[in-house]
């Protein structure tokens, strides 16, 4: 069965509508705010360079391999008892405004060129005698492309535009410096103020095809309907913007800002072979459309968020619940299951800072509840052509069709970052555990044009489904996560160290062997323009 996160917590994502002051905002609560008279075609460019280094010490935790014989991370193919994984990466991110003459018309685009390469993974001829690098075939990655247009009644949006929505626990755009994914839609939104609020609604284009090619033009044409997947959402949010809130802090106010959406996405009909991996291609059409199944999907979401400003503190949360069916889970055509999967997931996200900005010290506590399933391995990664997993493996797919029929874990957007260990690079996401995050900042030292910080942040997690950790107990870990920073306005400079303390829930009970720490190392430069 097909159920990932691009699937089904994909719908969450639908929520936040890219209606922004330039093309790095992801949020519909910032439409129009750049909507101002211009004499003539105006644009603006922005965006950052980001290189990348790190050493990665042990993160398969030397506790042997899972029943289906894999590691937690990946090991050296040469030397598998080798301890230390390293790894450069780069990506020039470029944000691109244009606006008409006037008031009411504005074309936003976002390219990514050589997003993620690995330096030095593309050399020209035999790689000890290289002279350079060659340019991969999608050196540039369009993310975005959409329009805006200010009408006297809202604001009306059209293209492939990003989403955000609250803390970005599920909806997240991939804006911060560190983010390495983002979500984005093909849609068109309308928005407008009302009563104090914002109300938006938004029709997605969540998947179309398969098509086939015009002839003599350069288009498509979408030939089989019911499979497409489509998604609507509404939502309702009161917001105020950085230069208000800033406003009210130092008048000594307290900023309330909240908002909550729902969002429905449905398909009728499926064709498993345009996403199945096969030996050789399949005619969907073929035999009267055989490659055609009924599929009966339907979801829904609904999220809810609030902060909360006192001149001093800041306290935010946000909670997601999502439920699904598929009334036919099989992807074999002629194959049917009598039972539909079905799917409750429900995720929240704490984040409290207790200090402001501008004062020397800071401190707060963060958490997180992402609801799991009892079948065994997180399910961080479900792929619909993974085989079923075993008690003991880290990961795999949730459901099992015709004996399990559920997918109930529910998984943070990977660019939500808890960690730098366990749940960044080891699981991948926050799925199927609760955890605790106190957190701290200090600054060192401060000039008019820079400043050095130093932060820390001590986190604790525990398996929601003690069946789904690799050893069938709760607690998994306790992560040392300490950082110093150098920034200016046009360059910052971090160097993250972390630790992690594995807990049973991780030890390899199958081989008797316990799971030992892991340390990570990360060197990053962003260059912003």
């Amino acid at each position: 069965m097909r159920l990932g996160r691009r699937g089904l917590l994909g719908l969450v994502a639908a929520a936040g509508v890219s209606l922004a002051g330039d093309a790095r905002a992801t949020g519909w609560y910032e439409m129009g705010q750049d909507m101002v008279p211009r004499e003539r075609t105006t644009v603006d460019v922005s965006g950052y360079l980001r290189t990348r280094g790190e050493a990665l010490h042990n993160l398969d935790l030397d506790r042997g391999l899972t029943p289906s014989g894999a590691p937690f991370f990946p090991v050296s193919s040469a030397d598998p008892r080798a301890q230390t994984l390293t790894h450069w990466d780069m990506r020039l991110r470029t944000d691109v405004s244009l606006y008409a003459p006037g008031s009411m018309v504005a074309v936003k685009a976002r390219l990514d060129v050589l997003d993620n390469l690995a330096l030095g993974s593309l050399p020209n001829d035999v790689p000890a005698a290289t002279t350079g690098q060659r340019s991969p075939t999608d050196a540039i990655r369009v993310r975005r492309a959409y329009g805006e247009l200010l009408l006297p009644f809202g604001f009306l949006a059209a293209g492939r535009m990003g989403t955000q929505w609250g803390l970005g626990m599920v909806a997240n755009g991939g804006d911060c410096l560190d983010c390495d994914s983002a979500d984005a839609s093909d849609r068109v939104a309308f928005i407008t103020p009302l009563a104090g609020h914002i109300f938006a609604a938004a029709y997605d284009f969540s998947a179309t095809g398969p098509t086939t090619q015009r002839a003599l033009q350069n288009r498509t044409l979408d030939l089989e309907r019911s499979t497409n997947v489509r998604t609507v959402t509404f939502a309702f949010l009161q917001w105020r913007d950085e230069t208000a809130r800033a406003r009210r802090q130092k008048a000594g106010k307290i900023t309330v800002d909240y908002g909550a959406y729902l969002t429905h996405r449905w398909q009728t009909d499926d064709i498993p072979s345009t996403y199945l991996p096969s030996a050789r291609p399949v005619d969907p059409f073929a035999n009267g459309g055989a490659g055609i199944m009924n599929r009966g999907y339907t979801a829904s979401a609904g999220s809810a968020w609030f902060r909360l400003l006192f001149p001093r503190a800041r306290v935010e949360a946000e909670l997601a619940y999502v439920t699904a069916n598929i009334e036919q889970s099989s992807l074999l055509p002629g194959v049917l299951l009598r039972q539909p999967a079905k799917s409750r997931q429900m995720g929240a996200a704490f984040e409290s800072t207790f200090g402001n900005a501008d004062e020397r010290f800071s401190t707060g506590f963060d958490a997180g509840y992402a609801s799991g399933d009892p079948a065994p391995g997180f399910g961080a990664v479900q792929r619909a052509s993974s085989p079923a997993t075993k008690p003991g493996d880290l990961d795999g797919p949730q459901a099992s069709p015709p004996r399990d029929n559920r997918i109930d874990n529910f998984r943070f957007h990977p660019d939500y970052r808890v960690d730098r260990i366990l749940f960044r690079e080891i699981l991948g996401t926050v799925t199927d555990a609760v955890y605790l995050r106190p957190h701290a900042r200090f600054r060192i030292a401060k000039t008019r044009s820079a400043q050095v910080t130093a932060h820390a942040a001590l986190i604790g997690s525990h398996a929601v489904e003690a069946s789904s950790t690799p050893s069938g107990k709760g607690p998994l870990g306790i992560e040392l996560d300490p950082s110093l920073t150098f920034e200016t306005n046009a360059f910052l400079a971090a160097l993250d160290y972390a630790v992690l303390f594995p807990l049973a829930g991780l030890d390899n009970v199958q081989s008797n062997l316990s799971a030992k720490p892991a340390q990570l190392i990360r060197l990053r430069l962003n260059y912003l323009f």
